[in-house]
């Protein structure tokens, strides 16, 4: 079975966390296969809060240590989704 796990982050300060945020993706780097981050920019405003997409190809528990150790930034919101395929051979 393959299995595709993608982990949302919402970095509601960025100022304050981006630091540590990016020292654990840093960390995790080898089961990271797609990174996209963003925020809102404007003329006027560039916002704090800020996103995070990743696409993970570890094992399940290089995934859960991953989020265990994003868990323990204060300041962000982590999302899982999880997409599973069989495939007959």
């Amino acid at each position: 079975m393959n299995k595709t796990m993608i982990l949302g982050i919402m970095v509601h300060d960025r100022i304050k966390e981006a630091g540590k945020t990016q020292k654990v993706l840093s960390i995790h780097a080898p089961i990271i296969t797609t990174r996209l981050g963003f925020h809102e920019l404007t003329t006027d405003v560039c916002s704090r809060t800020g996103f995070i997409i990743l696409v993970l190809n570890g094992s399940r528990e290089q995934n859960k240590i991953l989020t265990d150790d994003l868990a323990q930034i204060g300041g962000i919101e982590v999302q899982v989704m999880q997409f599973q395929k069989e495939y007959s051979t």
